[in-house]
């Protein structure tokens, strides 16, 4: 099989899609959580878990409807599955929290943004496959 397609293959499969749409909604609702973690970081003296943790959960809202409709396309019980999403977020902010915690430790408090950004990066994979597998199972079926 040729290098193209192989790549045909890998694209067409629903999983690979939705990741990469799953990427794209994620992306956007980082913007998000990124916009409000460094309005409170300029505008009150919270933690920067505090910061961290209303930017991330903000994030999650807009990634929960963009998610919902563009990337698994349900039309299941939205209040249920929005508290299972944002079980799934909370589950990804107790992981970013730990990420926080461990690299202010060794970073320093004068690198919040690389902070943020690894905490955030922590759970694209948890957040994807706890939603794809709990969150919208029922989608597709």
């Amino acid at each position: 099989m040729s290098g193209a397609g192989l790549v045909e293959r890998i694209t067409q499969r629903r999983g690979v899609r939705q990741f990469a749409k799953f990427g794209i909604v994620g992306l956007s609702g980082a913007l998000v959580n990124l916009a409000i973690f460094t309005a409170l970081q300029r505008g009150t003296n919270l933690p920067v878990w505090v910061d961290f943790s209303i930017g991330f959960m903000a994030g999650g809202v807009s990634n929960y409807f963009l998610n919902r409709r563009w990337t698994f396309r349900s039309t299941r019980h939205a209040g249920r599955e929005g508290a299972q999403f944002l079980t799934v977020s909370f589950i990804a902010l107790l992981a970013g929290n730990v990420v926080v915690d461990v690299m202010e430790k060794y970073l320093g408090i004068h690198h919040h943004h690389t902070v943020w950004l690894a905490a955030t990066a922590s759970g694209v994979f948890v957040n994807f496959f706890l939603n794809k597998y709990w969150t919208f199972r029922h989608v597709g079926r």
